[in-house]
Formats: C-alpha cells, sequence, structure tokens
C-alpha cells in the first residue's frame, strides 16, 4: 500500500496506510521457528448449505473465521517509513508464516464457503482461514502466488484497477491467471478513494465501472469487496447490495450488528511480527 501513494501520483494519492492507524502494530524481533509437524494444505470445499438464511443475530454468533490482509510481500528497504514496514511483509519472513499455517493445519477457504458459512451453517475444513492480498501489487503474483501453491493454498485478491498494467503492478493476464488458477478475484475500488466519502459520481467510479472491469479480465462475476484503508460507514451499507456484492471486508473495527456480512473482519500481518507472533495473533483475535 505504502508504494501506491508514491507511484500512482496521478491518482493524488496521499495517505500512507490502509487504514487510519486503528490496528495497532505490534513488533517482534525476534526470529521464531515453527516446528510442528508438516501437512499437505489443501483447500476443501464446503458440504452443501443445509438451511435457509440465516437472520443477522444468528450470522453474528457464528464463530468467526480468521482472515489476514496483506499488501506488499518483498524486503525492507532503507526509504521505507516505520509505517509503512507494518504493510511491507519481508519475503522470507511470509515463507515462514505460510508454512506455520500449513504446519498448523490450517486449510485456506474462499470467500462462497465463507458466506455459505454464515449464512446457512454449511461446513467448513478443519481450521479454516482466509488470505486476503489488497492493492494488485506484482509481488503478490511473483513471490507470494508460487508460495501458496507449495500447500495447495488459494487466496482473495482485492484489485485496486487504477494500478493495472502500471510498473510493479500486475497486469490483466496475470490476474486472469489467478483466478483461473482457483484464486478470487475481487474489487477495492478504482484508486483507493475513502468509502466513507462516496457521493454521486463516485459510486459509478469507485464501484461500477471497476467491477464491470475485472468480470471483463476474470469472465466471472465480482461479488466481493474490500474497503480501502479498512473504513465504512452504514450509510453506504445499502449501495453494496444493491449493487449484488454478497459480502464486503473490512478491517479489524466491530461489525455492524444490522448488516455483518458487508462488515467481515481481518486482521494484518504486521511487517513486524515473527510466524510466533501471527500464530498468537489469530487465536487472540478470531
Amino acid at each position: 500500500m505504502y508504494r501506491i501513494f508514491t507511484a500512482i501520483a496521478a491518482c493524488t494519492l496521499s495517505l500512507a496506510a490502509c487504514q487510519s492507524g486503528k490496528t495497532a502494530s505490534v513488533t517482534d524481533s525476534t526470529a521464531t521457528t515453527t516446528t510442528a509437524t508438516t501437512t499437505t494444505a489443501t483447500t476443501e470445499p464446503a458440504a452443501k448449505k443445509p438451511g435457509k438464511m440465516g437472520t443477522n443475530a444468528e450470522i453474528i454468533a457464528r464463530k468467526q473465521v480468521p482472515i489476514l490482509c496483506y499488501h506488499q510481500i518483498r524486503d525492507w528497504r532503507p526509504r521505507d517509513s516505520k509505517t509503512a514496514k507494518d504493510y511491507i511483509v519481508p519475503i522470507v519472513s511470509f515463507k515462514e508464516k505460510i508454512k506455520m499455517l500449513a504446519d498448523s493445519g490450517y486449510h485456506t477457504i474462499l470467500p462462497n464457503q465463507l458466506y455459505d458459512y454464515l449464512t446457512t451453517g454449511a461446513a467448513l475444513p478443519s481450521k479454516p482461514i482466509m488470505l486476503t492480498f489488497d492493492d494488485t501489487d506484482l509481488d503478490q503474483f511473483t513471490i507470494a502466488n508460487p508460495e501458496l501453491k507449495k500447500y495447495g493454498f488459494k487466496a482473495v485478491y482485492f484489485i485496486m484497477t487504477v494500478s493495472i498494467g502500471r510498473p510493479n503492478y500486475m497486469n490483466k493476464e496475470q490476474i486472469k491467471q489467478l483466478s483461473d488458477e482457483g484464486n478470487v478475484i475481487a474489487s477495492h475500488t478504482w484508486d483507493h478513494h475513502n468509502f466513507k466519502k462516496f457521493a454521486g459520481k463516485d459510486w459509478e467510479t469507485q464501484i461500477d465501472k471497476p467491477t464491470k472491469k475485472l468480470e471483463e479480465i476474470t469472465g466471472k462475476k465480482i461479488e466481493y469487496f474490500a474497503y480501502p484503508f479498512g473504513l465504512w460507514n452504514a450509510q453506504g451499507l445499502p449501495e453494496l447490495h444493491k449493487r449484488g456484492f454478497k459480502a464486503a471486508f473490512q478491517l479489524a473495527e466491530k461489525r455492524d450488528p444490522n448488516d455483518p456480512l458487508m462488515t467481515i473482519r481481518r486482521i494484518l500481518d504486521s511487517g513486524y511480527w515473527s510466524a510466533k507472533t501471527l500464530h498468537n495473533s489469530i487465536k487472540n483475535s478470531f
């Protein structure tokens, strides 16, 4: 996310983080190695939906599935600020964390499985987890995706369409390849504009046009959305429903009890965290 605000000057993006500082950083300078027995992690489909759509109260009552949020996967550079490093996971650290998830018996799930579980109680694989990547960074394709493949993991890629094809960002062919390989492509607006400030033409510019573009690239319906900076307001949620989105993802704030599907929680995997810290955070946050 940090690079977006320096590389896309034409879009006048001037914020330095993908949330408003509400998710606290946890610094762990100790490199921790996971020693659990390695198991082959596979993405398992959920069982057939068992019943009718649950109420908001029933959805809120279901145990939350851990959902991790990533941005850049690369080594830190001297010019990276302290804040930016929260959003930049060094390559070796990322590999250790993905191995830890596999060794710990986690199985990745995708949004349709999560939706069915939340709305109807459909079964999930043991120790489900969802991996999500924001902002279209190229290293998500060149570094993260090959690492996930080693363990049979799938992920969700929230695409900011203004950056498609620009230097250091994914192009259309790479996005389509991720989709064709069984990952999910989802919307993250056109240029990372704050959802809470959407008005008038913003709904067309930030939601409608990007959705159409992603559907043209993937040949699939775009049904999921992630809020830039994790920021949302209740007034805008009906607009997402109107456009056919099944669910939307924020960061670590409390869910809206009146619309829990549009305020699903994620946590940022900080670049400062070790694999052990991430493991503990997953347990404590969900």
